[in-house]
């Protein structure tokens, strides 16, 4: 009986940091966005349940929402939709309970913020608004607390960084700036602990410096560790308390097929030895983290 007793313990406790490791797996990625022919942004749903991707342009813009069911691998189109048909608009989660589009253009650039609520996948409109309409943002999200939605453009490059706290979807700008004015960058988030943007480019210059924003005080670092290249319109991604990726992308010579590793721990810089199939810029990205 003492045995059936600590069997029981243990498997209690294994099933709590499994529903953990889970609960924390998605939603730190954040998705780099494109210029207004090719952006289909995304975001993870709530955690191990589905992913989504909204809006987008084939020829025309669009404000369709697909949904992507990971039990079964398998596609359908929420009745609900984008408030417009909107293209070059950035992602992020709270994984388990919503997800926000952000931005993004219709011809003319967006400042709302979309908010798809799971499991019902039903939309609101934020009351909240980013501080600057704007397209060719990067989102990433630090879950149950907060997400970011970094840079951007309007006829100018901006550096700010709007904060959406999750408790109430009420938006602040953070006082701390991104190194450079710019959009086409790329975000991932190490959730619980920071973000990262990555690259871009201001309209005449692109960058290879990465900002890290510590979540416990929404302070912003520059790393020492840079990208391979300058690039924009990279991919970024994350496995949570592991690593971030940035892929892709395109420099002062062309499109890119290289991908850079940060380790978390260290915030360090490796380049892997695989590449991305074809070098490759405006692409998307996502993770499954911990799984």
């Amino acid at each position: 009986m003492t045995r059936l007793t600590q069997a029981i313990k243990n498997l209690t406790r294994l099933t709590s940091l499994s529903t953990r490791v889970l609960a924390d797996a998605t939603g730190a990625s954040a998705f780099v966005q494109r210029p207004p022919s090719y952006t289909v942004p995304a975001f993870s749903g709530s955690a191990g349940t589905a992913g989504y991707f909204g809006g987008g342009n084939t020829g025309a813009r669009t404000s369709g929402i697909d949904k992507i069911a990971f039990s079964a691998d398998t596609k359908t189109t929420l009745s609900a939709t984008l408030t417009a048909a909107t293209d070059s608009l950035s992602g992020m989660s709270n994984s388990g309970v919503a997800g926000y589009f952000g931005g993004g253009t219709t011809g003319t650039n967006l400042n709302g913020i979309d908010k798809i609520t799971f499991p019902a996948d039903s939309k609101t409109t934020l009351s909240a608004v980013l501080t600057n309409a704007n397209n060719g943002n990067a989102g990433m999200a630090n879950i149950g607390v907060a997400g970011y939605f970094g840079g951007g453009f309007d006829g100018t490059p901006y550096s700010n960084i709007d904060k959406i706290a999750f408790s109430a979807d009420t938006k602040t700008t953070l006082s701390a700036v991104l190194t450079n004015a710019n959009y086409l960058l790329g975000g991932m988030a190490n959730s619980g602990t920071a973000g990262y943007f990555g690259g871009g480019y201001d309209g005449t210059s692109q960058f290879s410096n990465i900002d890290k924003i510590a979540f416990s005080a929404d302070t912003k670092t520059t790393l020492s560790a840079v990208l391979s290249t300058v690039r924009n319109s990279l991919g970024g991604m994350s496995n949570n308390g592991v690593a971030g990726y940035f892929g892709g992308g395109s420099d002062n010579v062309g499109e890119v097929s290289g991908i850079d590793k940060i380790a978390f721990s260290a915030d360090t810089k490796t380049t892997l030895s695989a590449t991305l199939t074809s070098a490759r810029r405006l692409l998307g990205s996502m993770a499954n983290g911990g799984v």
